[in-house]
């Protein structure tokens, strides 16, 4: 069967078939004739009708012609089946669960204002930004570390390759949307990144000098470039999977099957970004160098010593590590996520404290607290007690990506975003960051305590945030009790008014005192008059 839709070739083989039987039955008339009395007359039959799809079915033989049109709606109907079945193979292929290395979604790039928070600008790692005309400079450098990790190891090429290729499809899945590089290049781009990343990692706690790189190398140094490299691997678009990382490092330490060391590496690599000035405790660090040194010499699977947890990719470490030794809620689940409770954390919706100048008024007093857990905050009879928060240039990214990942990752907490909606409704004005600053709470590197305040207003803009889902909201909660109540408020006043230097405590004692003798003369006045002497 033979199926034809085009109107002129319908008109040609009708013509082609009027020949053969012309021909077969022997008619004396010409060809000429037969075209003149065939074509014409039915070429200008078809084209002056209107141009409608057709649909001719006929059989070998030439019988049995069918002719059926073919309606515009047909075609649409046909359409949106195709559409639907991509959707269906889409759903079917895509892995939704293994997906971890998100990208930034434009709302929340375009509520920062600040694209360069979220791309690199010296190195790029992962497929997201592979490729890009500025950050080639960086790719010999890659190739440099490459070339030093075989010489160490003595190692072919293609024994990483093939390492590359097993689990090239579970690290696809860690990316989201389809990814255009061939299967060749992926796995040359996971060899290469990943084998970067991990001299870095080793270079910074191992000393690169011992890694065979010269004191002056331009990249592989504890200087300089290193610390915009550092922000460049903390971004969310910018991850490699830690279990690509765990297993290359595997095979340099000859055990493809080990895990946690790279937990380690990064979180000593990652150490200088750590919003605070006491990053990690002795315990903490003594814990850190003893299991490097443990696990460089042993086979056996490890873990690392700070969490016992493993993570997804350094982003992800570096969370955790922030957030050690602290409160874990439950995994959220999707109802729960995008539930009509949840509120936009903006200023203008939703108001969950006070700013300081106004919590001052109130008579809640501001305390540093001793502690290396920046997001540990507590309030009680009326102090709230705050620990050092370390603000330098890397701040606002390394906030950025931490809420973009927070944002994209269900089974994550928004724990460092609750915090940072804190301190954002904390801070309205530079005179807040002030206060804090001289209370030793904000210590910043920026240039004024005007650009603080502005950092801190512009991290959550547009971000969707569950008020009821914090960490902070029983905090927050006993804060605005407290706010509320009017007799704390008069008592503030008090110790504002009268009590705020020596001098006025002095002057309000001699008005006091004034004003009981003023009193007790009164009073003897009045008793001598009614009950004179006698």
């Amino acid at each position: 069967m033979v199926a034809v839709f085009n109107k002129e070739l319908l008109s040609w083989y009708l013509i082609t078939l009027k020949l053969k039987e012309t021909l077969e039955s022997g008619n004396p008339s010409s060809p000429n004739s037969v075209i003149q009395s065939t074509e014409f007359p039915e070429q200008q039959k078809l084209q002056q009708e209107p141009s409608e799809p057709l649909k001719i079915t006929i059989n070998e033989n030439g019988e049995n012609l069918q002719e059926e049109a073919v309606s515009p709606e047909s075609e649409w109907v046909i359409s949106i089946k195709e559409k639907l079945e991509q959707a269906r193979e889409d759903d079917v292929a895509s892995s939704w669960d293994k997906l971890s290395i998100f990208k930034i979604p434009h709302y929340l790039r375009d509520g920062s204002g600040d694209d360069k928070a979220y791309v690199p600008q010296i190195v790029s790692l992962g497929p997201y930004h592979h490729g890009k005309r500025r950050l080639h400079r960086m790719d010999r450098h890659k190739w440099r570390s490459l070339n030093h990790v075989l010489k160490r190891t003595n190692h072919d090429i293609r024994l990483y390759l093939d390492s590359m290729k097993e689990v090239e499809e579970r690290a696809r899945s860690c990316y989201e949307g389809s990814i255009s590089l061939s299967s060749n290049e992926f796995v040359e781009m996971l060899v290469l990144d990943g084998c970067f990343v991990l001299e870095l990692f080793r270079g910074a706690t191992e000393g690169f000098t011992h890694l065979g790189y010269s004191r002056n190398d331009p990249v592989f140094a504890m200087r300089g470039l290193m610390h915009s490299i550092q922000r460049d691997m903390i971004m969310l678009e910018n991850q490699l999977p830690l279990f690509v990382l765990d297993r290359l490092l595997g095979i340099q330490l000859g055990n493809p099957d080990k895990k946690g060391l790279v937990a380690n590496l990064a979180l000593r690599f990652f150490d200088p970004l750590m919003p605070t000035d006491e990053p990690l405790t002795k315990s903490d660090r003594n814990k850190l160098e003893s299991s490097l040194k443990n696990q460089t010499t042993t086979t056996t699977t490890t873990f690392d010593p700070l969490f016992d947890q493993g993570g997804l990719h350094c982003l992800d470490v570096f969370r955790r590590s922030l957030l050690r030794r602290g409160l874990q809620p439950p995994p959220r689940v999707w109802i729960k996520r995008w539930s009509h409770t949840q509120r936009v954390a903006d200023k203008r919706r939703q108001q969950l404290i006070h700013c300081v100048t106004e919590l001052k008024e109130a008579g809640i007093n501001f305390k540093k607290r001793k502690t290396d857990r920046f997001w540990d905050i507590k309030f009680k009879d009326g102090i709230l007690r705050m620990p050092r928060l370390l603000i330098h240039d890397g701040t606002k990214s390394l906030f950025l990506n931490l809420i973009a990942f927070e944002q994209c990752h269900l089974d994550c907490s928004n724990d460092i975003t609750s915090y940072v909606i804190f301190m954002d409704n904390l801070i309205n004005s530079p005179a807040d960051v002030g206060y804090l600053h001289y209370h030793g709470i904000i210590e910043h590197w920026l240039g004024s305590d005007a650009e603080v305040a502005d950092l801190f207003n512009r991290l959550c803009q547009e971000v969707v945030f569950d008020i009821n889902d914090s960490y902070l909201s029983p905090l927050s909660g006993a804060m605005n009790r407290y706010y509320n109540h009017r007799w704390n408020t008069w008592c503030a006043s008090l110790r504002h008014n009268y009590f705020s230097n020596p001098w006025a405590i002095i002057s309000f004692i001699a008005a006091v005192v004034l004003l009981l003798l003023t009193f007790a003369q009164t009073y003897y006045t009045i008793y001598a008059y009614y009950r004179p002497a006698q």
